[in-house]
């Protein structure tokens, strides 16, 4: 008696107690499960690449005011959202938002907003200022002198003056703000402001964009419940003040939120599908309700465990962890319909007619010592090359697909706990009480028998037996041409492609409680990166200078650089022509117009008299921080012997303790572009600083990382894949040579699920679809589904071949029996994941897609290429004969 019958003969004679241990395991792990961090986030993709470390070096070492803040923003739009009453509108809201408690709470206490409205009315304020200065007497001094005296303009102090004046005279400041030629001034620029299309001396615009900036502990990624309702309260408020114009707010809280709620709908609609999919296949496949609700109160256990992993591991949930119980899922169906078709299998054979058995051999428990002994051995070894193709992906660089592959591999290994062991146990008990009853609980296999199922399924037996040199070569061609496919798939990654999409029409006519919401959100945000300059980490490329900053043509090095983001094709150009770029020279040209000290310093340290100073930068760069210490901290590094202030500039150290160390220049990238396009044309633009010089010039930035990780992934799955491949072939060689005697069947065994990941990366290049983050689990999933159809189906053959007359029968018995039941499991996965094409996110959509067509095509190459690479095999191999010579030895 081998291993696979001692094990079957354990469970089924104690078969009580395995059922009361695994139940106590069950509620101990499951326990963890209250632990998972609560509420959906979307999994973060970051790097250890020279770029990756020096973006990080961007952020530790530079200021750029408060880190600790968010910025929402509310666009206005329409045919002239320059006007005197769109103006004054934004200003009332601005009120409005200090006024209302839920908000006022999160602004931060310096500048809470900006927006054109309010540079309109500081500068008419200026020029009535400078009118009444030009026009009083020194015993009039009073008025605008007084209110001079008293600091910048109040909020109430500018809606005042909007409302005072005529619409010409509106027309006027909005003129002289958006003045071209204007030297630069102040933090903001007016550009900025404004869409990208605006034609400078015009006084209409098609939109505009006011900042709410609030106070966050983690910046944008994390949160408070605090700031999101404020954003959320934020567009609310923005719907009911902004009356004569269109307009929406924007925000990382309302994106969130809005995420958040169309994935639940997104889900509310996909479950009672996908559930009613499931139980329409299982009833076909089971035809009885008593297996249905076994195996699906074992796939619920399943979940349970990779639930209470998650929780005692402290792994929260990721959109990418969301695929994780659809996997399970799928293969927690297939375990279940192998042990209990085996196990029907099993008592057809001992209790079919004319059988010689006894009453012993025809109990349940005879034909689940019979049929798990069966089965064990493949879910066993599909369980370990199940896990291994998952937790491959532990050499990945992303953490996040770190963490799939361990949860997916820990549920994989549950599903082996629950299936072969306790649902055989439960399924015993449950059987011999219905028996006891009177129910007659014999059921035939799907699949076997003359039905139209089994001859679907010959057909790759059919195909064997005629051509199978044939079958091979169609395969292998087709798999060459998806390979090559995949030397040319997309890798880049558009986060906007994350976003959820309006419903189509036909979800407006459902139920209430499945009819989704509408949303914008998507359209918004693309007009947002298509009409101005976005402040998010996503739109931004960072170009560090490190080295010698201090060497005389430095500067003139940044110009270089800068004219080199003028000709780029993803740099945003604002409405005035010139680059949104910010760095030192940026901020010499904003800060000399109103500081004489810097003017004067830059003056005499111009040599060629081209505005960029050409030597003694230290004491140019030392002026800029005396001027603007908070804006030269964002741009220029500075190391201050004695001081622990030397970043916020108000350390009063000589020139001769301070060292400056590096340069940093920040260029706002059009949102949505390619960040493959990005990363190429800011290096290039990072070289041209770097040309001739001794300074270390590094092109970083989030766009620029998160295309070195894309690049990256491909990589990876090649890596990954090696690894899988190496592991779950030794594996296979061993169990199949200690069983049977054969060294090449391991390797044949794989074959299939090399073209079926091929054919997967093909379709990904038909359809356009890119390999990124995303998508990059694909592989993983279609290698370890891929392995598990093609093991149960070598294993089942070379069971049938020793008592079998040839191997074309061997194969008829195999298909028919394993087949069916892989038949009913790919079904119910495809349909489990196919089902996501419903959802309202593209993500989702994109991954419910590629993942159904990656275990339609393991299905389809387990059971029509193998069984012609079994025959082939059988041909060529002595180990077929040997094995149907050495079975009648056995009964002996």
């Amino acid at each position: 008696m081998d291993l696979a019958e001692r094990y079957a003969g354990a469970i089924a004679r104690h078969s009580k107690l395995v059922i009361a241990v695994l139940l106590v395991a069950t509620a101990v792990v499951g326990y963890g499960a209250g632990g998972i961090e609560g509420g959906l986030t979307i999994a973060s993709f970051g790097g250890d690449s020279t770029e990756a470390q020096k973006l990080e070096y961007v952020r530790e070492n530079f200021s750029t005011g408060e880190t600790n803040a968010t910025a929402m923003q509310v666009v206005v739009r329409g045919d002239d959202v320059l006007s005197k009453q769109s103006l004054i509108e934004t200003l009332r809201l601005q009120q409005r938002l200090r006024a209302n408690e839920t908000v006022n709470a999160t602004l931060r206490t310096e500048a809470p907003t900006a927006g054109l409205s309010n540079l309109v009315a500081v500068e008419a304020l200026r020029g009535e200022r400078a009118d009444s200065a030009g026009n009083r007497t020194e015993s009039s001094a009073t008025g605008a002198d007084a209110r001079a005296a008293a600091g910048p303009p109040t909020l109430d102090e500018q809606l005042a003056q909007l409302e005072s004046m005529s619409e010409a005279e509106v027309e006027r400041a909005v003129l002289a703000v958006l003045d071209p030629d204007r030297p630069a001034s102040g933090p903001t620029d007016p550009f900025s402001l404004v869409a990208t299309d605006y034609e400078p001396g015009s006084t209409t615009a098609t939109a505009r964009v006011l900042f709410v900036f609030q106070t966050a502990e983690s910046g944008g990624d994390s949160l408070s419940d605090d700031v999101v309702a404020g954003q959320l309260a934020t567009r609310d408020l923005a719907e009911e003040t902004v009356e004569s114009t269109d307009s929406f707010v924007f925000g990382a809280g309302i994106v969130d939120e809005v995420s958040g709620q169309a994935t639940g709908e997104s889900f509310a609609l996909i479950t009672p599908v996908a559930f009613a999919i499931v139980l329409v296949v299982l009833f076909v496949a089971y035809r009885d309700p008593f297996d249905v609700a076994l195996g699906l109160f074992g796939t619920l256990l399943v979940l349970v465990w990779m639930g209470g992993f998650m929780g005692w591991a402290g792994i929260g949930v990721t959109q990418i962890l969301i695929a994780v119980p659809f996997l399970l899922i799928g293969l927690s169906i297939d375990y279940a319909l192998h042990v209990v078709m085996r196990y029907r299998e099993a008592r057809e054979e001992t209790d079919g007619p004319g059988s010689a058995a006894d009453a012993s051999d025809r109990s349940p428990a005879a034909a689940m010592r019979t049929g798990l002994a069966g089965v064990a051995v493949a879910l066993a070894a599909t369980t370990f090359t199940t896990a291994v193709g998952f937790l491959s992906n532990l050499v990945s660089p992303i953490g996040s697909i770190r963490e799939f592959g361990l949860v997916s591999a820990v549920g994989i290994v549950s599903a082996f706990v629950v299936f072969a062991a306790l649902v055989p146990a439960l399924k015993l008990e449950l059987d011999g009480l219905l028996e006891r009853i009177g129910l007659d609980r014999r059921r035939s296999a799907f699949g076997t028998g003359e039905t139209r199922i089994n001859r679907v399924l010959g057909l790759g037996t059919t195909v064997a037996r005629r051509a199978p040199i044939a079958v091979v070569a169609i395969a292998l061609v087709v798999s060459a041409g998806g390979g090559y496919a995949a030397t040319d798939i997309d890798t880049s990654l558009n986060q906007v492609d994350f976003l959820p999409r309006d419903s189509p029409e036909w979800m407006d006519s459902l139920p209430e409680p499945f009819r989704p919401g509408d949303y914008e959100l998507r359209e918004n945000v693309v007009f947002l990166n298509d009409a101005f300059v976005q402040t998010r980490d996503a739109s931004r490329a960072e170009i560090l200078v490190e080295g010698p900053v201090t060497s005389p043509d430095t500067l003139d090095r940044l110009a270089a650089g800068r004219a080199s983001v003028a000709d780029s094709s993803t740099a945003v150009t604002l409405g005035n022509g010139r680059p949104s770029v910010d760095g030192p020279l940026a901020l010499l040209e904003r800060t000399a117009p109103a500081n004489e000290t810097v003017a004067a310093v830059v003056a005499e340290n111009d040599d060629d008299g081209d505005g960029v100073p050409d030597r003694n930068l230290a004491a140019v760069y030392d002026a800029v921080y005396a001027a603007a210490p908070q804006e030269a901290a964002g741009v220029i590094q500075r190391e201050c012997v004695g001081s622990e202030t030397q970043r916020d500039g108000r350390a009063a150290e000589s020139r001769a303790d301070c060292e400056y160390r590096a340069l940093r220049l920040s260029v706002s990238i059009r949102g949505g572009s390619d960040t493959g396009v990005v990363t190429d044309e800011m290096r290039a633009a990072a070289a041209a600083v770097e040309a001739d010089t001794d300074l270390r010039v590094t092109a970083t930035g989030q766009p620029i990382v998160t295309e070195l990780v894309q690049r990256g992934l491909l990589r990876t799955l090649v890596e990954t894949f090696l690894i899988t491949l190496g592991v779950i072939v030794a594996f296979l060689t061993t169990i199949f040579y200690r069983r049977y005697g054969t060294l090449a069947l391991g390797a044949i065994t794989m074959v299939p699920v090399v073209f079926a990941l091929s054919w997967i990366l093909g379709v990904m290049y038909l359809l356009d679809i890119s390999f990124n983050s995303e998508t990059a689990i694909i592989a993983g999933i279609a290698i370890g589904i891929g392995v598990d159809y093609a093991v149960h189906i070598s294993e089942r053959f070379l069971d049938e071949l020793g008592g079998a007359p040839s191997a074309v029968a061997a194969l008829e018995t195999t298909v028919a029996g394993t087949g069916g039941a892989l038949l009913a499991s790919a079904v119910t996965t495809a349909a489990g994941f196919g089902v996501l094409l419903l959802a309202l996110v593209p993500s989702l959509q994109r991954f419910g897609l590629v993942t159904g067509t990656s275990i339609a095509f393991a299905f389809v190459s387990s059971v029509v290429v193998l069984p012609s690479l079994l025959v082939l095999w059988s041909r060529y191999s002595g180990v077929a004969t040997a094995l149907r010579e050495e079975t009648p030895a056995a009964g002996d």
